[in-house]
């Protein structure tokens, strides 16, 4: 499926609801699932003094972690909650750096498989145009 044909299937709360239970240790007023539309979901995530590295910025685990967390979410509110679609693949540009702030994670789903999906996501603090780090994320699907 491409993703323009896409319709969501879960809501932000629905999907705010799985990531509290599978992913106790996360603090859910750090992150929040702002958007979801046909094929895209825009996470915003807070800093906290723990996710910076040496200089003051973001560090890239954190980073590598919002962009998997925001792939995830994407495909489950396109098929549903399906604990066990797992990365397969992360690929990532670090372009700029990440100030100790909030910052957007966009996920576009580019394609949607059977057993893989591939997600493109874009990190951003203040203007969508300038990004802040690029990833290509590949999950692979559970058979049905």
């Amino acid at each position: 499926m491409t993703a323009s044909s896409l319709t969501p299937v879960l809501s932000t709360a629905e999907l705010a609801e799985f990531f509290a239970r599978a992913f106790p240790s996360l603090d859910p007023s750090t992150h929040e699932i702002e958007t979801i539309e046909p094929g895209f979901v825009r996470l915003r995530q807070s800093v906290e003094e723990n996710m910076l590295r040496p200089g003051g910025i973001v560090s890239g685990p954190t980073q590598m972690g919002v962009v998997d967390r925001a792939a995830y979410a994407v495909i489950l509110a396109h098929i549903g909650i399906v604990p066990m679609a797992v990365t397969s693949n992360l690929n990532m540009s670090f372009l700029r750096a990440v100030e100790a702030r909030d910052f957007y994670a966009d996920a576009q789903l580019i394609k949607l498989g059977r057993r893989l999906a591939t997600v493109d996501v874009r990190l951003w603090q203040d203007d969508t145009a300038k990004i802040a780090a690029q990833s290509t994320v590949t999950y692979a699907l559970p058979a049905e």
